[in-house]
């Protein structure tokens, strides 16, 4: 099966972050891919930032913008998708280093009538903070011995970096439901434009996990790849968290998942003629 590949993150003012991002997806196994930077109103450094990238690296970086009016991510994914070349959409975080087969894993696994189920390793400020770009293209950056050197505490949740083979499998089949997690996911573009994309009503808190519910109720399954697709977060501070928002957004999944909705008028598609509920 031959298909294109985008991969879509969204960023706002971490040009720090987005950097060391790009190193990651710079050194990918799998090459064919574009890169789809979606830029919830960044200042100019960020353009720079990626400019000066493009002039020096092989890969594919698309930069979509728009104007900064407060946390609008839904909006920005959603302008990134029609942007998007690729049949196969990879979502992640402009703050989530992919390790050099995390694009390759995802192509493996893609599978028609599904989607991809993965999450993400969360390390302190002291151990984003130290990751230099040697560290990203030689893999040390996910090595467990090396970020313990850099300042992350020990703990079971390090199996996510180090598991393989039989484990990995198993750890994969594991009966936890499977949601779309906006740090690690994919699915075919033609099924989230389907479902018209994410709901713009949404701010900060399970605005991805909303989408993926719709495309459950479309007859999309999940599949979970947790333990096979690693990235590593770089901690940050979170200034757009808004209770009442957080209260909306959980009003609207309890919607799609009582009323078995497939699509939201408020996504991509502003008219209801394109979808149904």
């Amino acid at each position: 099966m031959s298909f294109s590949v985008s991969v879509i993150f969204s960023t706002y003012n971490s040009p720090a972050w987005l950097e060391k991002v790009l190193w990651g997806f710079e050194n990918q196994t799998y090459q064919n891919f574009e890169v789809v930077v979606a830029d919830d109103g960044s200042t100019g450094e960020t353009k720079e930032l990626l400019e000066r990238f493009n002039l020096n690296s092989a890969l594919d970086v698309q930069h979509v913008w728009q104007e900064d009016d407060g946390f609008r991510k839904c909006e920005i994914l959603n302008k990134a998708i029609l942007e998007a070349k690729g049949d196969y959409l990879i979502f992640t975080d402009g703050d989530c280093i992919p390790r050099n087969d995390f694009v390759q894993t995802h192509v493996e696994n893609a599978e028609p009538n599904r989607f991809l189920s993965g999450g993400y390793f969360k390390l302190p400020m002291s151990t984003s903070l130290a990751i230099k770009h040697d560290d990203v293209a030689s893999g040390r950056a996910f090595d467990v011995g090396w970020l313990k050197g850099n300042g992350l505490p020990g703990g079971a949740k390090t199996i996510k970096l180090t598991s393989k083979g039989m484990l990995q499998k198993l750890l994969n089949a594991l009966p936890i439901k499977n949601t779309w997690n906006g740090n690690n996911s994919s699915g075919w573009k033609k099924d989230i434009l389907a479902v018209n994309g994410f709901d713009e009503r949404m701010g900060y808190g399970g605005l991805d996990v909303e989408m993926g519910r719709r495309l459950v109720n479309s007859g999309i399954k999940a599949k979970r790849i947790r333990y096979s697709t690693v990235c590593i977060h770089l901690d940050h501070s979170r200034g757009y968290v808004d209770e009442e928002k957080i209260r909306i957004n959980n009003i609207i999944k309890k919607e799609v998942v009582n009323g078995r909705k497939t699509y939201t008028e408020f996504g991509i598609y502003k008219n209801a003629n394109h979808g149904n509920e």
